[in-house]
């Protein structure tokens, strides 16, 4: 079955979760896995991967939810792999084992690992070192914030992240479509894997 990433805003207290949890299993929504990002002034803020039927209406799923008192949806999106299949350690596992490919696995990992619909590694230049297979072909880039890791939104309404990575003075690019931008607990951990990608892999990233 397909899966949806859901991102949902709701009560900070006990009992909210497992509403939200009743109302998406009625809908006919399996819950694969609830990440929080972020708790706040007694409000939460959820990614909850559920698997759902191909070609049933997202309508009926988004209006069971917004029934729920308190609960905002922020935003439903289409996911390939669930948070936590395929993890950071993994990733840098695998640059560690193949250091000449590790700009390839960590780009081509990103996308699994945030939900994302493609990523690209960018040289000092702005020209593509390698993007992910699920890249647009031709591959038209945003323009993309200066300095320092940024969550921001290109012309086109795609989310994006930007994460710099180390000295090599490359960026690491990750886009979503149709989605609700990147939340700070996910850029960080984007500049967390980066960070230690680029720990790997040395001054010299290469593909």
């Amino acid at each position: 079955m397909p899966l949806l990433r859901i991102r949902l805003r709701l009560p900070d207290r006990p009992g909210s979760l497992g509403t939200v949890a009743r109302t998406l299993g009625a809908a006919g929504a399996d819950i694969v896995q609830v990440v929080v990002l972020e708790r706040s002034g007694g409000r939460a803020v959820d990614d909850i991967t559920v698997s759902w039927s191909q070609g049933a209406s997202l309508d009926v799923l988004c209006d069971a939810l917004v029934s729920v008192r308190g609960v905002e949806v922020d935003g439903v999106w289409r996911t390939h792999e669930a948070p936590g299949v395929f993890s950071d350690v993994e990733v840098v596992g695998q640059i560690a084992a193949n250091p000449p490919n590790g700009v390839v696995a960590l780009v081509e990992a990103v996308p699994k690992i945030f939900g994302g619909d493609w990523a690209a590694m960018l040289g000092r230049d702005g020209i593509v070192v390698h993007a992910s297979w699920q890249a647009p072909d031709p591959l038209t880039l945003p323009v993309i914030p200066a300095s320092g890791a940024r969550a921001f939104t290109g012309e086109d309404g795609i989310r994006y992240a930007s994460v710099p990575v180390g000295r090599s003075r490359q960026t690491l690019l990750l886009a979503r479509v149709a989605a609700p931008p990147f939340h700070r607990t996910e850029l960080e951990r984007l500049i967390q894997l980066a960070t230690a990608a680029e720990a790997v892999l040395g001054v010299g990233t290469s593909v």
